[in-house]
């Protein structure tokens, strides 16, 4: 029998008759994935992980359904990603496709975020917050309603197929799916209105491909919590592979106090303490609390390892049997490296240093990021033009020799009201302008845009030859608001966007 190397984390142990892996034999490269039954803990760390779960999935499921009025034929979903409208509404802001920056700039905040919270107390993200988790943590309380605790779900996998258990697992895989289903359609409805499309879904008139988008969160939603668990966080994500160069000597991890817990071994009850400390033993009274708690299976009394989401039930269970054998608690705690060697030779320990060059150099990065959405949105332009000028011809010569280049104007009116603008040409003196079906010119045009949508219009733009000195120069198209076309007041200067072009000479 083959000797089966450790997970990664776990302490090897072996037969008397068994060899370990050598150098001319290391054993199997693939080692079958042995299932995780996380134990139920109370303590202050389950309860913030209780407590977070439930905020974030009501958030998750509720926010669809939060209205927000924006006035007449206007989506008032608080919370909506309309990619068949391109618009993004979320409260009292709305995006455009040209405000893909915004999203630039959230994606930053999180990368940061992150880095600064891994920084201050190491994998809090994956314990607490992590979709992954929330979604594991809510499936695993689903099976442990249905086939019990730890050890009686250990025992019903072991015992062969009975009416009991095919019952169990059946409630099980059914509580499951409806989860999945219920996450896959609270997905859907943030890009389409959630009270239309639930109608229409138990209507069976939903578009095919809203139907097919939520199977496919279901299905995925329904694998990763309910089968794939832990190994989403071994070896799908990334973040456990980058998180070392996160952390420094000064971030709050979970930590076992080995200075105070070794050596291990099991409390006899006629034991005292000090005969305890006279034959070398430590508090640790190797129960594996510890282990059975973790949700990714990994013993903490190793060290700090890649596996460890930093979720602290292992502090809940450690506190828990060294209340009942009546130890001082916290022999597994959130610590810093250098506390720990303090504490080590008895030392006081330094208080916590949240305030170091790289939680400045993070802080400061999202400051900015920050300050610059916050000024972007209070500036956000009403209106956006863009300008395409036609590559042919280049330039036509008319008949009176003045050169006449076209151009497309797009004018996206960003209001709930009709908008009347005016476009003028700025940088070459003499300049006329012309739109489409239109035989007169002026030195600016009036173009006017529906309520929230694109307008696009053919324009031409006519120089004499004598002010042309270049076969090319740089020329400016101004648009300014002229009216809000209901009330005949002038808007403000921000209304406008400017778009620079080239003109060309023969």
């Amino acid at each position: 029998m083959p000797n089966q190397p450790p997970r990664s984390g776990g302490v090897a142990t072996a037969l008397p008759f068994q060899a370990g892996p050598t150098a001319s034999d290391p054993g199997p490269m693939y080692v079958s994935r042995r299932r995780i039954h996380p134990k139920a803990v109370k303590g202050r760390y389950r309860r913030i992980k209780t407590w977070l779960g439930v905020v974030l999935l009501a958030l998750f499921v509720l926010l669809p359904w939060l209205r927000w009025d924006r006035g007449p034929g206007v989506a008032d979903q608080a919370v909506l990603f309309d990619l068949g409208e391109q618009r993004f509404y979320i409260f009292a802001l709305e995006l455009w496709p040209q405000h893909i920056y915004y999203m630039t700039g959230v994606m930053i905040l999180a990368a940061i975020g992150l880095f600064l919270a891994t920084t201050v107390a190491g994998r809090v993200w994956c314990g607490f917050t992590c979709p992954q988790t929330v979604w594991t943590d809510l499936y695993v309380w689903i099976e442990k309603l249905t086939e019990g605790d730890r050890g009686d779900r250990v025992r019903l996998d072991r015992q062969g197929w009975t009416a009991d258990k095919i019952a169990r697992k059946l409630v099980k895989h059914a509580a499951w799916m409806l989860v999945a289903l219920v996450t896959g359609a609270s997905g859907i409805f943030y890009l389409a209105d959630a009270p239309t499309l639930t109608a229409e879904l138990f209507r069976f008139a939903a578009p095919e491909l809203a139907v097919w988008s939520i199977l496919f969160i279901a299905a995925s939603t329904y694998a990763m919590a309910g089968f794939m668990r832990e190994q989403m966080c071994l070896y799908v994500c990334p973040w456990p592979r980058i998180q070392a160069a996160m952390i420094d000597d000064d971030s709050q991890v979970v930590t076992y106090q080995a200075w105070r817990g070794e050596g291990r071994a099991p409390l006899r009850k006629s034991q005292t303490e000090t005969e305890r400390k006279a034959e070398g033993l430590g508090d640790c009274i190797d129960c594996g609390a510890c282990v059975h708690v973790c949700p990714t299976g990994i013993d903490i009394r190793d060290g700090l390892q890649m596996d460890c989401i930093g979720c602290g039930l292992c502090v809940d269970a450690c506190n828990d049997v060294m209340t009942r054998v009546g130890r001082p608690g916290d022999l597994i705690l959130f610590d810093t490296e250098t506390a720990q060697a303090s504490k080590a030779v008895g030392a006081a320990p330094a208080a916590a240093r949240f305030v170091r060059p790289r939680t400045i150099v993070y802080t400061l990065v999202m400051v900015v990021v920050v300050g610059l959405m916050v000024i972007s949105v209070v500036l956000k332009p009403s209106a956006d033009i863009a300008i395409l000028r036609d590559r042919a011809p280049l330039f036509v010569q008319l008949t009176d020799g003045r050169v006449q280049n076209a151009y497309t104007v797009k004018i996206s009116n960003m209001t709930r009201e009709t908008r009347r603008y005016r476009l003028t040409l700025q940088g070459l003196s003499g300049a006329a302008l012309a739109s489409a079906g239109d035989t007169g010119e002026r030195d600016s045009l009036i173009l006017t845009a529906q309520p929230s949508s694109v307008a696009t219009y053919r324009v031409y733009a006519r120089i004499p030859t004598a002010a042309l000195s270049a076969a090319s120069l740089p020329v400016t198209f101004d648009l300014r608001v002229e009216d809000d076309g209901a009330s005949g007041k002038s808007a403000e200067p921000r209304g406008g966007a400017r778009h620079d072009s080239v003109f060309l000479s023969p």
